[in-house]
């Protein structure tokens, strides 16, 4: 078999047999990619504590015809171990990590910018620079602006009339002008909708500052446009807590 070496976050794991697991991991190079990491659940395992969710990790595998398998793992970074203590920061990674496995839905399809959004979605998480919140709300609004769901937050998202707007559609591209806005349109606040935006452009001095209200507001929005577009909810997501 064909081997390979590449980066990878490992979103998640399931045990297998006795003594292995199947390790999804999302990869610099091929995407996501399921492979069997053999004898990671025995004591003397070599690898076995660097093949747990969070982990950042340089790998060695075999290509097989439905997984792979894992020769070698060397821990590049831990986020685990530095989340673990922070509840907030570990459900909003946990969060993380499952919208990065179900946005990438075609296993070794590369996808390099997904991957890169969570290695640096990670890294702030564990710098605690900004709100696990507003971090992860930026995550998910980057993640589907990837996969080519990106919502308009200022211009009308129908026919482009220039903004801001206070309509907002889910099903309708975001903000909506009155000529395009349908009955029963939400009526969002303007504060809400510029913090949606600076989420998605980085505008972190204007997150930061933004008022609790208008956090939650738009922490609601960002999980109905993931529901919306990934056809179901992220199990994740309840756990998390909002300021």
């Amino acid at each position: 078999m064909p081997s390979y070496r590449d980066e990878a976050i490992v979103l998640r794991t399931q045990r297998l047999g006795e003594a292995d697991r199947i390790v999804t991991l999302l990869t610099r190079g091929r995407g996501r990619v399921r492979a069997v990491a053999k004898g990671v659940r025995r004591t003397g395992s070599r690898f076995g504590a660097r093949l747990e969710p969070f982990g950042h990790v340089d790998l060695q595998l075999h290509e097989g015809r439905s997984l792979d398998t894992v020769t070698q793992a060397e821990s590049l970074q831990s986020y685990g171990a530095e989340l673990s203590g922070d509840y907030p920061r570990w459900t909003s990674g946990t969060a993380m990590l499952e919208a990065a496995e179900r946005l990438t839905p075609v296993e070794r399809e590369p996808s390099v910018q997904q991957y890169l959004l969570l290695v640096g979605g990670l890294r702030t998480l564990v710098s605690r620079t900004h709100d696990p919140s507003l971090i992860l709300d930026a995550f998910l609004l980057r993640s589907l602006a990837i996969a080519g769901w990106s919502p308009s937050f200022w211009d009308c998202g129908l026919c482009t009339a220039p903004g801001p707007h206070r309509a907002f559609s889910i099903t309708g591209g975001g903000a909506l002008c009155t000529d395009c806005r349908p009955p029963g349109c939400a009526t969002t606040a303007p504060e809400t909708l510029a913090l949606l935006g600076a989420l998605l452009s980085g505008d972190w001095v204007l997150a930061d500052a933004s008022d609790p209200r208008h956090r939650r507001e738009a922490s609601g929005l960002a999980a109905a446009l993931v529901t919306w577009h990934l056809e179901r909810g992220l199990r994740s997501l309840p756990l998390v807590e909002r300021g």
